[in-house]
C-alpha cells in the first residue's frame, strides 16, 4: 500500500514537473489518493506492530471499502467497448478545458472529431492549419490504457482482499506479549 501511494504521488509530481499535466485537479486528486493510501497503510502498520484491535478493525474496514471501489472501477475499465470508450472520451473532452489543452499540445492535434481553423488551439500544427482531430489519436491508445489500468487495478484489488483476510485473522489472535504461552 505504501509503495502504491508513493508511486501515485511521484507520478503526479513527475507529470507536473515535466509539464505533461497542467490541470491542478488531476494532480490534486492523484496526490490526495496517494496520501490517503499512505495514511491507511500507516494505520495498518501501527495496528499490526502494536497489535491494536481498534486500528486493525478500521484498517480492515477501510481496506475492504477500497477493494470494493477498486474492483468496481477495474471491472468497468475492462468491460467498456469501443463505442462506450468513445462516448466517455467525448464527455471528458467537452467538460475539461485544461486537459483538452494538454492533449492538443502533447499529441499535436486540434478539435475532437473535426478540425476547425476558427477555434483556438495550443498545438504547433495550428499555425499551419494542417491539424488532424484528436479523437482518432486518443481512441487508438484508450483501449490499451483501459485494459492495462483495469488489469493492474484487478491485480491490486485481489491483494487488498488478501490483506483484509490476513488482517481479520491477525486481529483475532491473542497478543503474544500479553500472554507468552498463548500459542503453545
Amino acid at each position: 500500500f505504501q509503495l502504491v501511494s508513493l508511486l501515485l504521488i511521484g507520478i503526479a509530481a513527475w507529470g507536473i514537473g515535466f509539464g505533461l499535466i497542467s490541470s491542478f485537479r488531476v494532480v490534486g486528486v492523484a496526490i490526495a489518493v496517494g496520501i490517503f493510501l499512505f495514511l491507511i497503510a500507516l494505520v495498518g502498520l501501527i495496528g499490526a506492530v502494536k497489535h491494536h484491535q481498534v486500528l486493525l478493525f478500521f484498517y480492515m474496514i477501510i481496506l475492504l471499502l477500497v477493494f470494493i471501489v477498486q474492483f468496481s472501477v477495474s471491472c468497468a475499465c475492462l468491460a467498456l467497448n469501443k463505442e462506450q470508450q468513445s462516448q466517455l472520451l467525448e464527455v471528458g473532452w467537452n467538460n475539461t478545458n485544461s486537459a483538452r489543452t494538454d492533449i492538443e499540445r502533447n499529441l499535436n492535434c486540434c478539435g475532437f472529431r473535426v478540425f476547425d481553423p476558427n477555434e483556438t488551439c495550443s498545438s504547433d500544427c495550428f499555425r499551419s492549419h494542417h491539424c488532424q482531430p484528436c479523437a482518432p489519436i486518443i481512441e487508438e491508445y484508450s483501449g490499451m490504457v483501459l485494459r492495462f489500468v483495469g488489469g493492474i487495478g484487478l491485480f491490486f484489488s485481489f491483494t487488498e482482499i488478501l490483506g483484509v483476510w490476513l488482517t481479520y485473522r491477525y486481529r483475532n489472535q491473542k497478543d503474544p506479549r500479553a500472554n507468552p504461552s498463548a500459542f503453545l
